[in-house]
């Protein structure tokens, strides 16, 4: 006798008799799996690819378009911030590096002439933001570019601020007036 017919039971009801099966439990879930077409087993859940894309942008540098380094007589130093910098590397790279340079011309006034190489860069301290590993290098300005910061190990988005301080030593034979060069950074 097969499981289902041992637990077959009679009863009778006004005088019919009506034949009902009881079904063990498992047998009846087991059942159930198979005619309800929204309970799957584990093996046939269907599955979604899910994708997106990370964007990048640019390497970039901001500087502040003019400064003014205040005033001193001939034979000294004069030297102030110039205002912040700041390189924004949103290459989001796995591995990033950049380097910011630095050049000046001569600073004139008039006929009278101050050289470059009478100048010198301080870079400061620097701050970040993201993964990037920032190394400042302090230099004497020249007409020639010269790097002043070096960011490496990069991961990602990332930025570097600083406040550089530039710094002129005025010759003894400075004549009076305004003088003005131009500093030139720029980031690769």
């Amino acid at each position: 006798m097969s499981a289902v017919s041992q637990h077959a039971r009679w009863r009778a009801t006004s005088g019919v008799i009506v034949r009902t099966r009881i079904l063990p439990v498992a047998a009846a879930a087991a059942l159930l799996a198979l005619v309800q077409p929204g309970l799957a087993t584990a093996k046939d859940d269907p599955s979604t690819t899910v994708t997106f894309t990370v964007t990048s942008g640019a390497l970039s540098l901001s500087v502040p378009a003019s400064a003014n380094l205040g005033s001193g007589a001939p034979g000294t130093t004069i030297s102030a911030p110039i205002g912040p910098c700041t390189v924004t590397d949103d290459r989001a790279l796995a591995s990033a590096s950049w380097t910011v340079t630095a050049a000046e011309t001569d600073f004139v006034n008039g006929p009278s002439t101050i050289p470059a190489t009478s100048a010198t860069y301080s870079v400061g301290t620097v701050t970040t933001t993201g993964t990037i590993t920032v190394t400042p290098t302090n230099v004497t300005l020249s007409n020639s570019a010269q790097t002043v910061l070096t960011g490496s190990a990069g991961v990602g988005d990332n930025t570097a601020s600083w406040d550089p301080t530039v710094a002129v030593n005025v010759p003894a034979s400075a004549v009076s007036g305004t003088y003005t060069g131009t500093l030139t950074q720029s980031v690769a």
